[in-house]
């Protein structure tokens, strides 16, 4: 005995795979789980990503602040993600159907003039544009353009957790904090700010044997972790009092390296109080506010300062030496929610110092 399938039945079905949950930033302080159309190529290089695992990024929490003003309303937030691709434009090469792949921050084309300079963070018809200026991966699928050049294959046996944690903050801590503060092997590093990116830099770094490796946060739990993860020194404490902290652990030299990881006035002028002559300044947070540069102290003192947006050039060598062993991102995953749960996820996060919380991993279906 069969049972007939009724036009409105159909018509259900069909309004149901048409559309997706997703979560929605609806102007400063405002966010919603709600329903949105899936997502539909658009150019013939596009890829339609069913997400499996995401997770919510510092910025996420800027844009909500109202800190990210070229965030528009509607707008799907997210731009780190593992998943499936479900379906690809004609003119993509490298990926199928039921592909397993890594989600990148930043989407390249990898043929304008940035590109070829390997700035992919400013390519003309890219950058960062999930969850800034289309939307992103905080949903059950996602459209990715320049799919050729903005995704990267993962073996089926990949670590979700992990992987996900290499679209966004360990290229940035790694490229933002650690090459372009230039450290070598010797060097003493301060990091400002014990949040995942600062964690991510502090063990990027030791790629590079710094003698010294100097956490400033005020939270103590995640200066425990940093401790657990390879820093040499920690300080507790803000302002005036971790400066004299660091001058003490220094000898009064200073830091050849001092990494910018929180994005707020306060800790980038420690950092600039914090080097040492010929050092480097790096710059990782995301500023929505003035912060005064001290050129008055720094104009004779040969300092270096550098701000750039992660390009994720270097997260095949990342992806290299965490299939290998030899990076462990999964240790900053302190909290599991499933997608449905994505609101009280941003809640934990927003909340970290009071729920020890690091990193949140967000699973689909």
């Amino acid at each position: 005995m069969t049972t007939a399938i009724t036009q409105p039945a159909r018509a259900e079905a069909a309004a149901t795979a048409a559309t997706m949950r997703a979560l929605v930033f609806h102007g400063p302080g405002r966010r919603a789980w709600e329903e949105k159309p899936r997502p539909r190529l658009q150019q013939d290089t596009d890829a339609i990503v069913r997400v499996s695992t995401t997770t919510i990024c510092g910025t996420d929490l800027h844009i909500l602040k109202g800190d990210v003003p070229t965030v528009t309303e509607g707008t799907i937030l997210g731009h780190e993600a593992v998943g499936y691709v479900d379906e690809v434009g004609s003119g993509v090469r490298s990926f199928a159907k039921r592909d397993k792949v890594l989600v990148s921050c930043i989407t390249s084309c990898g043929r304008c003039d940035f590109c070829r300079k390997s700035m992919y963070s400013h390519c003309r018809t890219g950058g960062w544009v999930l969850g800034h200026k289309i939307d992103g991966t905080q949903a059950e699928y996602v459209r990715i353009p320049h799919a050729d050049t903005s995704l990267y294959a993962l073996p089926r046996e990949a670590d979700e957790e992990a992987c996900v944690l290499l679209s966004d903050i360990f290229p940035t801590g790694f490229e933002c904090g650690v090459q372009f503060g230039q450290v070598k092997p010797g060097d003493t590093v301060a990091i400002v700010g014990a949040g995942p990116i600062g964690l991510a830099a502090l063990m990027t770094a030791q790629l590079y044997s710094p003698s010294a490796l100097i956490m400033v946060d005020p939270d103590p739990n995640r200066l425990e972790v940093s401790r657990s993860l390879g820093a040499t020194a920690t300080v507790a404490a803000v302002g005036i009092d971790a400066f004299e902290a660091v001058r003490v652990l220094t000898r009064g030299e200073g830091v050849d390296v001092a990494i910018e990881a929180v994005g707020v006035p306060a800790s980038f002028e420690l950092c600039q109080a914090i080097v040492a002559a010929g050092g480097h300044i790096a710059n990782v947070g995301v500023h929505g506010k003035a912060v005064n540069l001290h050129l008055e102290s720094l104009w004779s003192h040969n300092v270096t300062i550098t701000t750039r947006l992660v390009d994720t050039a270097t997260t095949p060598m990342l992806l290299k030496l965490l299939l290998s062993g030899r990076l462990q991102p999964k240790s900053l995953v302190t909290h599991r929610f499933a997608m449905p749960d994505i609101m009280s996820a941003y809640d934990t996060f927003a909340n970290a110092a009071q729920e020890k919380a690091l990193k949140v991993a967000i699973t689909g279906r």
